[in-house]
């Protein structure tokens, strides 16, 4: 918790060097569009308008972008603490191991995210009135100023969500909840460009931080059962 909390605090710093060439974030994000577009993945439009156009799916979908990032991955590191410590070190390294590689990638790649674009609605703010979040971010109302408006690429929240997700899936006793836990990061994929928050291209992004992030782990923890090699 207290490596996450000082992320946060490098995460901060990142949004302080960012912010003074927005210009490129918004380069960038045509960059990643026009890169879909020639792989025949641009699909975000036509999902965030299904979204955005409901109630019914835009609520839920706002809540659950602005609250779940910052929920589950706390209770999913202390629950394997508490009761998987064996697991719990490979875990950890793994997730800081991918947020460190998202922070470098924010401050290399800053990217605006689709709700800034043509073509796009931002569901939160559509929505804004129904949760404490504000217009302008998923911060609460007033603190908008506190979040990377161009941390897209990539996302962490998909990285996370792959995090609890295989964790959960990996760990748990029950059936349902393996099952719950391999949903995770497929509904927050479609939270993320449901919202339109980040692009399908951020999300296969976050998707590989973590990949590297546990196979640093693993790396790490062979030298710690072999540290004569």
């Amino acid at each position: 918790m207290i490596l996450l909390g000082v992320m946060y605090l490098m995460y901060d710093g990142v949004r302080l060097l960012v912010s003074a060439g927005h210009g490129e974030a918004f380069t960038n994000a045509h960059r990643v569009l026009s890169l879909e577009r020639f792989l025949g993945v641009s699909e975000e439009v036509p999902i965030n308008h299904a979204v955005s156009a409901s109630p019914a799916l835009g609520v839920p979908m706002s809540y659950a972008y602005a609250a779940l990032h910052y929920l589950v991955t706390p209770v999913v590191l202390v629950w394997l603490w508490r009761t998987r410590p064996w697991r719990y070190r490979g875990a950890r390294t793994a997730l800081v191991v991918a947020t460190l590689l998202g922070l470098i990638g924010f401050s290399l790649f800053p990217t605006a995210p689709p709700r800034m674009m043509p073509g796009f609605v931002d569901t939160l703010a559509k929505y804004h009135e129904w949760g404490w979040w504000g217009a302008a971010a998923s911060a609460p109302k007033g603190l908008a100023g506190l979040t990377n408006e161009f941390a897209a690429m990539p996302s962490l929240h998909v990285g996370w969500a792959a995090w609890c997700g295989w964790q959960i899936a990996r760990n748990a006793r029950w059936r349902w909840l393996q099952v719950v836990g391999a949903l995770y990061p497929v509904f927050m994929v479609t939270v993320v460009v449901g919202t339109a928050n980040h692009y399908i291209a951020d999300a296969v992004a976050g998707l590989a931080v973590i990949l590297v992030g546990a196979a640093i782990a693993r790396l790490r923890e062979r030298r710690w059962a072999y540290p004569s090699r």
